[in-house]
């Protein structure tokens, strides 16, 4: 090799060297905090429809600046807010993470169980006794504890006492929510400690010493000149709530209001934790509502509903800028999603249009198949209660009796399929099997051994399922109803992506980008952002 080629073949490695040891210092950074929103009730379709009454820094800031998955589902069928909660935090399934709904049957005492109650821990300024024990496996905050050797900081901010318990996961040092009765910021003793700057807070800005001085209107004339729905239930005058009924506080953790609560408090605890200002990341989760007004029909109070993604909107804005100003966008990975949509639908008699329908009751469903057992195998209570259409049997008589389980639960979807109003059956064997039927995974996903009923009854849609015990009825449908999730900040390139993508990714993905391990349950690939 002569001089001249040796030369160019050593300034060659050297340029070589140089571009590896440059692209080795350019590793991306770790961000020094994640903003986890999850907006309780939100919908593509409203987000979309309601976009004259955007200014620019909020949803079209995201959608400009951000990743934009426009069609984000769950896994697993008839969401509600603590099973998605539990869903995106976990990254996996109900079938999986053992949070089923936000209810469920305790087979000993045969009382419902809610989802984050617990006897052992005593609550702070509420009532309510609560911790994540349901919660069979580990959350992201979970995996972000760990690796950090407990120095990270995890706080989970919601509405509700199951968005913030379970948003908080098993080693968060605190979930805060608004007591139903008091208005008070609410804790459990399972935590740390209720933190200093909370107490503070809550004594100097008490939403119990303000919430009879608020008043809900319209957050502009744009929004009482702006008529989506066409129902002539959406088209009144604009709207003024007051809260001073004895359930004021659940009535107004139901409305737009309490988003800007939810932010006065997360801003609180960024500022006086220091959240995001070291080298250790933190996760901070914050719940909204984006639902219609009390839980009542969207088509009734229509306003409501667009002045709430207008505020949405506003609301957004407020946390981006303060985070922003505090810790720094680039420093920040906002994730922005949705719990789904299962709000209450509107009662009207579709029989009028001839648009079939009727009424099922889950309660004499139940007396029908008590009444059907006795007559094949004998006098007994074969059938404990129902929980919504799931009803559970009585297996400690079925097991005395030496009755073949398989047969009995062969024998009771046999029996229900024949009730009007009844499209499928699903025995927990036959989801547990998870084959057969198209479109079963996500019934299986929705099922979990321990605390599912042992018949799943689909109802079909357009009947209203009615429970007469507990004064519940509910219309089902099946239309598909998408989501938005975005990722935001952090050097995120922005980008609208179409295709549907699962909101168990959304885990393995944050585990990605803090380059830790992802939650010990979670099945998914992460997400190319």
């Amino acid at each position: 090799m002569s001089n001249s080629q040796l030369n160019r073949l050593l300034s060659s490695l050297i340029v070589l060297l140089a571009v590896t040891g440059s692209n080795a210092q350019d590793a991306p950074q770790v961000p020094s905090l994640v903003v986890n929103i999850v907006i309780d009730q939100l919908r593509s379709d409203y987000l979309d429809a309601f976009t004259p009454l955007y200014g620019q820094g909020g949803f079209q800031r995201l959608k400009e600046q951000g990743r934009y998955y426009s069609q984000a589902e769950y896994p697993f069928s008839a969401p509600d807010p603590a099973s998605a909660m539990a869903c995106l935090m976990t990254g996996t399934s109900p079938y999986a993470n053992g949070i089923v709904g936000d209810r469920w049957l305790d087979r000993q005492t045969l009382l419902p169980v809610f989802c984050v109650d617990d006897t052992t821990y005593p609550g702070i300024h509420t009532d309510e006794k609560s911790s994540p024990k349901h919660l069979a496996v580990s959350t992201i905050g979970d995996e972000l504890k760990v690796s950090s050797d407990g120095k990270s900081i995890v706080y989970s901010i919601a509405p509700t006492r199951e968005a913030a318990v379970l948003g908080a996961g098993h080693a968060g040092n605190c979930a805060f929510w608004l007591d139903d009765w008091t208005g008070r910021w609410a804790s459990s003793l399972y935590y740390d400690s209720y933190p200093d700057w909370a107490t503070q807070y809550d004594v100097r800005s008490s939403l119990e010493d303000r919430i009879n001085d608020i008043t809900w209107k319209p957050l502009n004339e744009q929004v009482e000149n702006f008529h989506y729905f066409v129902s002539d239930g959406a088209k009144g005058k604009p709207f003024s709530h007051k809260f001073k009924s004895n359930r004021k506080f659940r009535e107004f953790k139901a409305t737009a209001c309490v988003n800007d609560e939810v932010n006065l408090f997360a801003k609180e605890a960024i500022e006086k934790a220091g959240l995001g200002t070291d080298a250790v990341t933190d996760l901070l989760t914050l719940t909204y509502y984006a639902g219609a007004y009390d839980h009542q029909s969207a088509m009734t109070y229509g306003m409501e509903l667009q002045d709430t993604y207008a505020r949405l909107d506003r609301q957004l804005e407020d946390i981006f800028e303060f985070v922003e100003q505090k810790v720094g966008i680039n420093k920040t990975l906002f994730i922005v999603t949705s719990t789904g949509y299962f709000d209450s639908e509107e009662m009207m008699d579709l029989s009028k249009y001839r648009i079939p329908t009727g009424v099922f009751s889950i309660t004499k469903a139940r007396a029908l198949l008590n009444m059907y057992l006795i007559a094949v195998y004998g006098p007994g209570d074969y059938v404990e209660t129902n929980i919504d259409n799931q009803i559970y049997l009585n297996l400690k008589l079925i097991e005395n009796r030496n009755l073949n389980l398989t047969e009995v639960l062969d024998r009771c979807s046999a029996f229900l399929i024949q009730l009007s109003g009844v499209k499928d059956v699903y025995t927990s064997q036959r989801l547990a099997l998870g084959a057969g039927t198209p479109g079963i995974s996500k019934l299986r996903n929705a099922y979990n051994p321990k605390c599912s009923g042992d018949i799943l009854i689909q109802v079909s849609p357009g009947w209203v399922l009615k429970d007469e015990d507990k004064h519940e009825q509910s219309l089902s449908r099946e239309s598909y109803l998408s989501f938005p999730l975005f990722f935001f900040g952090a050097n995120i390139v922005p980008e609208k992506v179409r295709i549907p993508v699962s909101i168990d990714q959304v885990a393995p993905t944050v585990a990605q980008a803090l380059r830790i391990r992802a939650p010990n349950a979670c099945p998914q690939a992460p997400l190319n952002y």
